[in-house]
């Protein structure tokens, strides 16, 4: 998860502080010795982390904190002001012109995932009614061209390409007449990278970017590359004035020393963040809710609007109503599983529920929990239409389980226990609709796979 190291340790040292009554300077001072050597390990860069402490700990020692009831509570609503304006306060959005063609040019080195996010960045772009175009004009990395128009299929925008023989800068230029002729009003150019920044490449870059005037000039970088990461964006960031960065692979960086530093060293924003391989997974980087979730303050917002997004309404609605009256049957179970899906995998939404110390979480197979879902699924979808509406049928014959077993790839224990817990849980539900809590303990949750 990402952050997952930074995270850890700060929730442990606050823990700490919130056990004691009142603070004292050296309290203080222990604590923020902590919270460096966290920062550090996290592969932030060493002024970034000295000013920080500098700017924490002279905030921490006010009058107002060391003589509140709750000083625990006010250093950590300080430390979270200042990651957040670490990050760079606000979110950062792309500007687009109210008339006319924005020209979005993506830059940074190969092997960064520019192409990829090229696509992302098509889909973010379109569910905010615009209408992109695809630029190919990396026509040095084999098959880089291929890569994007397999892409622009997918995600259904139009990719424009003239082959690896052409000139970048005229690839660029015929782009926009091309967007111009077709009613395309956001052309998003894949430029070319290099294994290490050279003259070459920064030479065609600024050409390209001579030629198109682009909008936006948005660098993309490898997070788990941490201060390489960060270096790379400063280089860029001096030869062509980028406007903001996109950090990819932030899912699998446990560290997150680049999204830490970024800000603070180049001065220009992080704008998005990949956050898996699905071309959904890319986010608007919100500094204030990434602090939220490094502290185990969770992350509210970016889950409703996850769920807002992907989850339908009426149908979340119906299997609602259908579970609180013990209504509910296999069919509705397997739909909620469906919709349960279309958030993303659990890992990622844990993060986002506050109060969850990812320490806590070591030893949690969150991948098997996952694994159990999908064999409850093939399970459900094993039986017939009958079956699922009236699982009772189930429960009371043998060869009928013994089949669905069959048809799931699993084994008969795998059966019972579903039909078990389903008629649990619905006892469940008529315990809540007659008001009674009786049973209805930690225990009894936890052994819900449902739950």
């Amino acid at each position: 998860m990402a952050f997952e190291g930074l995270s850890s340790k700060l929730q442990d040292t606050f823990k700490k502080l919130r056990g004691k009554g009142k603070l004292s300077e050296k309290d203080i001072k222990s604590a923020m010795r902590e919270v460096k050597l966290a920062l550090l390990e996290a592969d932030v860069n060493y002024k970034i982390v000295k000013n920080f402490i500098s700017t924490v700990s002279e905030k921490s020692m006010g009058e107002e904190v060391m003589r509140s009831l709750t000083p625990a509570q006010h250093v950590i609503k300080i430390v979270n002001e200042e990651l957040t304006e670490l990050m760079g306060s606000t979110e950062s959005r792309i500007e687009f012109n109210s008339t006319g063609i924005t020209v979005i040019m993506l830059a940074g080195l190969q092997g960064a995932g520019k192409t990829t996010m090229a696509g992302k960045l098509a889909v973010a772009i379109k569910k905010q009614n615009k209408r992109p175009l695809l630029v190919a004009c990396d026509i040095y990395r084999p098959a880089a061209i291929k890569q994007l128009e397999i892409l622009g299929k997918q995600v259904e925008v139009p990719v424009f390409s003239m082959g690896d023989k052409e000139n970048p800068v005229n690839i660029a230029k015929k782009s926009m007449e091309y967007a111009k002729e077709n009613g395309l009003n956001v052309v998003i150019v894949d430029t070319a990278g290099r294994l290490h920044i050279d003259e070459k490449l920064m030479d065609e870059l600024k050409d390209v970017k001579a030629e198109v005037n682009p909008n936006e000039i948005l660098l993309v970088v490898d997070s788990m590359t941490g201060q390489d990461a960060v270096n790379v964006a400063e280089t860029f960031n001096e030869s062509l004035e980028i406007s903001g960065v996109i950090l990819t692979k932030l899912d699998g960086d446990t560290r997150g020393g680049a999204a830490l530093s970024i800000k603070a060293v180049t001065g220009k924003p992080i704008k998005y963040i990949g956050v898996g391989e699905k071309l959904n997974d890319l986010e608007v980087f919100y500094p204030e809710r990434m602090s939220s979730r490094i502290l185990g303050m969770g992350d509210v917002l970016t889950l409703i609007e996850k769920a807002q997004e992907s989850i339908d309404e009426e149908k979340a609605k119906n299997l609602s109503d259908k579970m609180m009256k013990a209504e509910f049957d296999l069919e509705d179970f397997l739909e909620s599983m469906a919709q349960m899906k279309k958030l993303g995998p659990m890992s990622k939404l844990i993060e986002m529920v506050p109060g969850v110390n990812t320490k806590q979480l070591e030893g949690v197979d969150l991948g098997q929990s996952e694994k159990e879902m999908k064999k409850m699924e093939a399970i459900i979808q094993s039986m017939t239409s009958a079956e699922r509406r009236n699982p009772n049928i189930v429960s009371n014959s043998a060869s009928r389980k013994r089949r669905i077993a069959i048809g799931s790839g699993t084994k008969v224990q795998n059966v019972n226990k579903l039909l078990k817990d389903y008629q649990m849980m619905k006892k469940m539900m008529k315990q809540f609709k007659g008001g009674s809590k009786k049973g209805l303990g930690k225990g009894m949750f936890g052994k819900l796979p449902f739950m």
